[in-house]
């Protein structure tokens, strides 16, 4: 009888990513939605967070992490717009969409630089909805 020589090669399982690649995706992760939200009026902003994550959390810990928050951070978002619709009758709601489309931007912008420079980001305003 013979012996089967044990595999060679990577272990199998997804391939980390780079650090260029997962700077990459973490940046997407942060602007997407502001991309999204161009074309959906911010309802659909938390996809593009959400599609980095689930396909890229197994490859990368940091691309998970700041996938995760700009996906917490949009759903906070889209609570803040959901408010503001309600509450648009009472000339109330217009102030607080104006706010939630400022601090989108603002803060999207902020944690697209900071995750440039290979840091991880944390909205100051956010719901920890995905754990």
């Amino acid at each position: 009888m013979t012996q089967t020589p044990p595999p060679t090669g990577p272990p199998p399982g997804p391939r980390p990513l780079s650090q260029p690649d997962e700077r990459t995706w973490a940046i997407m992760a942060h602007i997407g939605p502001l991309l999204i939200g161009i074309v959906t009026a911010g309802s659909l902003g938390f996809v593009a967070p959400l599609i980095i994550w689930l396909a890229l959390r197994d490859r990368s810990a940091f691309v998970a992490d700041q996938a995760k928050e700009a996906l917490n951070f949009q759903i906070t978002l889209l609570i803040g717009q959901v408010v503001g619709w309600l509450t648009v009758w009472l000339l109330v709601g217009w102030l607080v969409l104006a706010a939630v489309w400022v601090i989108g931007i603002v803060f999207a912008i902020i944690a697209a630089v900071t995750v440039n420079r290979y840091e991880a980001y944390r909205y100051p305003v956010n719901l920890r909805v995905v754990r």
